[in-house]
């Protein structure tokens, strides 16, 4: 298994970088992540230093993918995340849009929380379930470079959590190799993020990466052992959700069998959210594949 350590932090999804890594579609390999907050944050008396690395969200990558061209996709199939220091840290120094109700005299918050035993010790009290995911993940375009604090139709800071363990994440390809990243791993985050900061830590990722010839998609898929499900990023959020919904009944037409008003139909009693970062309006619309053979 091939193995990509932490090299230079990018927080762009740019075709331009050197490829640090070149596989074969099938592939696994161990991709190792800086935090979100680029490592400035190990202990509670550490302070996020804007000045120093004004950026968050640091990518590992880009990872070329052999005869990925612009039309296809890329399944990228997450096994295992790994904390690799054992611990993970959050900070709310910034209540944004909250602070209409919660007032703006919100303290720094550094929290910095073990992890051990498939459990996050968020005090003595509290402790979380360990439930990793990746916040961002993504392709490069083939024109401009996003940055890791959006999503797009690339995927990028997607910030949802069934990018774990057990799903596939399907993104677009748009330039030759693909030019894949990922990083900004959470330990844990609810629906919404509503701090824009998760559980995050350094991490090593196990991924296999296969290629879906002709498979053109227009906004990231994921699908999990129980679920399939549609990213769209965007404000107003009602618009994410409804275009979301609709590429769900599309997908469910061209792959599953259903006619697309049918399955409109039916996502209208059985269809589910999973909400990213409230502040940039990403979601997720997704069914149970337990619905997907019936018609």
């Amino acid at each position: 298994m091939k193995h990509l350590p932490i090299g230079p932090l990018y927080y762009e999804f740019s075709r331009h970088h050197e490829p640090r890594l070149r596989i074969e579609p099938g592939e696994t390999l161990l991709v190792a992540s800086e935090d979100a907050l680029s490592g400035q944050i190990r202990s509670n008396a550490d302070r996020r230093d804007k000045i120093k690395m004004p950026y968050s969200n640091p990518l590992t990558g880009p990872i070329v993918v052999a005869g990925a061209e612009p039309g296809d996709a890329l399944a990228v199939t997450i096994h295992a995340i790994r904390p690799t220091l054992g611990e993970c840290a959050t900070r709310t120094a910034d209540p944004k849009q909250l602070c209409e109700w919660l007032g703006t005299d919100c303290p720094h918050g550094t929290h910095v929380c073990p992890i051990r035993d498939g459990l996050i010790y968020w005090s003595d009290s509290v402790t979380i379930p360990y439930t990793p995911m990746l916040g961002c993940i993504g392709t490069a375009p083939d024109w401009g470079c996003p940055t890791t604090a959006p999503a797009g139709p690339h995927g990028g800071n997607m910030d949802i959590i069934e990018t774990g363990p057990e799903s596939t994440v399907y993104l677009p390809v748009f330039v030759p190799g693909g030019f894949l990243y990922l990083g900004d791993a959470h330990a844990a985050m609810g629906h919404g993020e509503l701090s824009a900061t998760g559980l995050e830590m350094p991490a090593e990722t196990t991924i296999t990466v296969d290629l879906h010839k002709g498979k053109r998609l227009t906004w990231p898929r994921i699908e999990t052992p129980t679920e399939i499900m549609t990213i769209v990023s965007g404000a107003p959020m009602e618009r994410s959700i409804a275009q979301a919904y609709a590429l769900l009944s599309l997908w469910m037409e061209t792959e599953h069998g259903w006619d697309r008003w049918r399955a409109y139909d039916l996502l209208t009693h059985v269809g589910q959210i999973s909400v990213g970062y409230y502040g940039i309006g990403t979601v997720a619309a997704k069914v149970n594949k337990r619905y997907l053979p019936g018609r």
